[in-house]
């Protein structure tokens, strides 16, 4: 019983140790450093915080979310690509190189979410709709009234860059 006691306390202070020293807080949130940084797609990257999304000379500002594949997808930018229609709700693009991923079902897609599906399609979503297919959350546009006029019936030439 007593090593059952001692074996818990010792527990106890390695979790406590690792919970004080193993903070969010020490990770860098700086965009030109790569970083092996959470997966939190809550968080937004501050240095992201002005990434301009242009549609047929319609400017829209987006937020990227601070995980890995928000990093390699920033890296690339200033980016301009013609992006294809599908399902009348989304716009797509397949890049040529693959993005880390971090894929889950977001159950609702938000009208002007910015998403990866797979590893290398980026997708732009201009309507609000359920969906079981999995993505992993790039970011999104911070006011996407306007979105869906912008980006049209067919295909759109959309340009991704930094303020």
């Amino acid at each position: 019983m007593i090593r059952l006691k001692l074996f818990f306390i010792a527990f106890l202070a390695v979790a406590a140790t690792c919970a004080i020293s193993c903070t969010k807080d020490d990770a860098p949130a700086i965009i030109d450093e790569p970083s092996s940084g959470g997966n939190n797609d809550n968080d937004t990257i501050s240095i992201m915080d002005h990434l301009s999304i242009t549609v047929n000379g319609m400017e829209f500002t987006a937020t990227l979310v601070d995980n890995e594949s928000a990093r390699a997808f920033a890296a690339m930018l200033p980016m301009t690509i013609d992006m294809s229609e599908l399902n009348g709700n989304e716009k797509y693009y397949y890049l040529d190189s693959d993005l880390p991923t971090n894929s889950v079902r977001p159950g609702t897609i938000h009208a002007g979410d910015l998403m990866l599906y797979g590893s290398s399609c980026v997708v732009l979503f201009y309507d609000t709709f359920q969906s079981g297919y999995s993505y992993t959350r790039l970011g999104s546009i911070d006011n996407p009234a306007g979105l869906a006029a912008a980006l049209g019936h067919g295909n759109a030439t959309v340009t991704f860059a930094f303020q």
